[in-house]
């Protein structure tokens, strides 16, 4: 497609066009606000909403829009049209720069863990200048902040960057320790993998689990699943492939930077990645990509589903967080380098890394938790819920051999002493990757694969900027302070990974050895959410990110308290609809069967009176004895649904409720049903099954 060039970028209001639109001197002020952080003036501000109000009406658009990202997980949005009465009569397009910098949509609606009563509605949007404006259903998407009243943010962006500078902050301490006066900000970059399923839409319509809670919560095994392994890589079929080339094209307009796209591995299973961005941009960026998915498939005839386990007994989606660290001058910090600078300063940053995730274990965990993710991880598509680090067999024998004093000889390089000699080459695929780990070092980055297909990257790379940065703040206070950098740096080395090896792991982390393994060990295991979140709140999780500016306390426990929330929301709305497709879809096409039996048996035998009717009568005494459990199970499990109310004021022990009690009564339930849905004629099955779903598109 050689318009690419042409048609990437389009739709968004980049540096070049504000170069090309923008006075000169605004233009600075901007780029020194976006790269430098400094305060954009108000004239300054007045300038570019104008000159942004007029390249959007340029484009078609009649509106703007501050899009922010709420604690929903998913964008808003609340759109104003840029017309200005004068005379009286009529109209001009106008957009001033109060306009573009602050907002104020109501937020009462949205979830804010208490960090305001519901009265309380006002909140501000903010504008992010980091991230470009783009236009989009031909309004005007400005990225902004959201925050409450009283200054506590109530969005998913505004701890990412404030995490950002954090990190920047304790990044350039230790560069400068090092000898680099040069670089001006560290930036972490990420390439967030997208896995997602298409399934025809009408059947997709036809499925009041999937429209309800984006998973099937009833589904008996076809015939074929993932078996053959043959989807994989596999030809892309005629109408994904349209899709997809449709996809690209939306996305390239908007800037997203969508550069890998292949089969995977469940049937009617894809996978989207997209070349490094800036954490901020690449959250952005895979919401829009979320977002576009949906609304692609749909013209296509498709639906896209981006939960994380849509299909029982095939592979569920994922995330895969491609997360790295890189200067304003282009230099990845991840890569081992060439010199004996470089090598030395890539290990201080390597094990402050491998710090980081054995201290912050909870963190990094509860980050990616979610009712979705529950079903996930652990399964043969995802790591564990145990966090450990991959480093490949190469890496982990240079850290051995300061741990233990000796000095690294590689066959056919060089010896290393820290500081001294330089590094052995460490070429990126030194190692096999390994799928099971959680964590793994990939040459120039870490790939934290424990996300689920429809988190928002936002909070993981949060997590991880701030917990790196706090371990990168004590070692620069160590070095800042040693009578000897070298001898410092190497006590720091031996004495970080000494404490923190632990959880390097480079074994295959789907057996059962590992789990005992790990126990041994020390390390977490917090297989659920309900598990997994009150982690958040702890006092010296807390204590870090007041620390470092990143959240407040009382944005903690919203947080914690809101995830909670819709961790018992879904699962109590998947509950409710279980119960709805029993009573008015399973029960009675399992019962007309049941009829449609007898009545065979009785017309029969009537024409036929020696005639045994044996599949018949096999089949009725079965279904009739699975219809009766079925029964039976959707009392305890409506039962169990009323009994959450008990559980309201106290949201751990709600949380606790559903999934030990409320969730395992949810499977049981199921598999009855899954039991009877192959017995039953195809004909009177009440909506399409997963033989139906999975193979539908061709």
């Amino acid at each position: 497609m050689n318009k690419v060039p042409e048609i990437f970028g389009s739709m968004v209001f980049n540096e070049s066009v504000m170069k090309a639109r923008l006075p000169k001197d605004t233009f600075k002020s901007l780029m020194r606000t976006r790269k430098a952080g400094t305060p954009l003036a108000p004239e300054v501000a007045n300038v570019v909403a104008n000159a942004m109000k007029d390249w959007a009406v340029e484009h078609g658009c009649t509106h703007f829009t501050h899009w922010f990202q709420p604690m929903t997980g998913v964008t808003a949005e609340k759109h104003d049209s840029f017309i200005y009465p004068i005379d009286g009569e009529r109209v001009i397009m106008e957009f001033s720069g109060k306009e573009l910098i602050k907002g104020e949509p109501d937020a009462s609606s949205f979830p804010s863990g208490g960090l305001r009563a519901t009265f309380e509605a006002r909140g501000y949007t903010a504008w992010d200048p980091t991230s470009d404006a783009f236009i989009k259903d031909d309004t005007l998407c400005i990225p902004t902040a959201f925050c409450s009243y009283t200054g506590e943010a109530l969005d998913k962006k505004t701890p990412l960057l404030r995490s950002m500078n954090a990190l920047n902050k304790q990044a350039l301490r230790v560069l400068r320790l090092f000898g680099d006066f040069q670089t001006q900000r560290v930036h972490t970059t990420v390439g967030p993998e997208q896995e997602y399923f298409l399934i025809d839409r009408d059947m997709y319509l036809k499925r009041r689990d999937l429209v309800y809670t984006g998973r099937t919560l009833f589904g008996a095994k076809p015939p074929k699943g993932q078996e053959m392994e043959d989807h994989y890589f596999g030809v892309i079929k005629p109408k994904v492939k349209a899709f997809m080339e449709d996809l690209d094209e939306e996305l390239w307009k908007l800037g997203v930077l969508a550069k890998t796209e292949h089969n995977e591995v469940a049937p009617s299973q894809h996978e989207l990645a997209p070349i490094f961005a800036d954490a901020n941009v690449a959250a952005d960026h895979n919401q829009l990509t979320m977002e576009v998915m949906k609304k692609v498939a749909a013209r296509h005839g498709l639906a896209c589903l981006l939960h994380e386990k849509p299909f029982e007994g095939v592979n569920g989606s994922g995330k895969h967080n491609n997360w790295s660290m890189s200067t304003d001058r282009g230099a990845n910090l991840l890569d081992p380098g060439d010199s004996p600078r470089e090598n030395a300063q890539f290990l201080l940053f390597l094990v402050a890394i491998i710090e980081a995730v054995d201290e912050h274990q909870d963190l990094l965990r509860l980050s990616v938790a979610s009712a979705g993710n529950d079903h996930r991880l652990g399964a043969n598509e995802a790591p564990p819920a145990i966090i450990s680090i991959f480093l490949g067999d190469e890496l982990t024998a240079v850290l051995e051999s300061i741990d233990q004093g000796k000095d690294y000889d590689a066959k056919d390089r060089e010896v290393l002493k820290i500081g001294v000699d330089a590094l052995p080459p460490l070429p990126k695929d030194t190692t096999d990757r390994n799928r099971t780990s959680p964590f793994a070092f990939t040459g120039n980055k870490f790939e934290f694969r424990m996300l689920g297909s429809t988190v928002s990257i936002a909070c993981p790379n949060m997590i991880l900027n701030t917990i790196v940065a706090d371990v990168l703040e004590s070692f620069a206070d160590r070095l800042e302070n040693a009578e000897d950098f070298t001898t410092e740096l190497n006590t720091i080395l031996h004495d970080s990974y000494h404490k923190h090896k632990r959880i390097v792991f480079n074994g295959d982390g789907y057996t059962d050895a590992w789990v005992k393994e790990a126990e041994k060990r020390g390390l977490l295991n917090l297989p659920s959410t309900a598990e997994a979140l009150p982690y958040y709140a702890r006092p010296e999780n807390v204590k870090m990110f007041e620390h470092h500016g990143v959240l407040t306390g009382d944005e903690v426990r919203s947080r914690c308290e809101i995830q909670l929330e819709n961790y018992c929301k879904q699962l109590h709305i998947e509950a409710l609809t279980m119960v709805d497709m029993l009573r008015k879809q399973i029960l009675p096409a399992a019962s007309k069967y049941l009829s449609v039996l007898g009545s065979t048996i009785t017309t029969t035998q009537a024409a036929y009176p020696k005639a045994k009717c044996q599949y018949e009568k096999d089949t009725m005494e079965k279904l009739s004895s699975l219809i009766d459990s079925l029964y039976k199970e959707t009392g305890i499990l409506e039962t169990d649904i009323a009994n959450e109310e008990s559980k309201a004021g106290d949201i751990e022990k709600q949380a606790h409720y559903v999934r030990d009690t409320l969730f395992v009564q949810m499977e049981k339930t199921r598999a009855i049903a899954d039991q009877i849905e192959p017995m039953v004629d195809k004909t009177l099955w009440p909506y399409p099954t997963y033989g139906d779903m999975l193979f539908s598109v061709l």
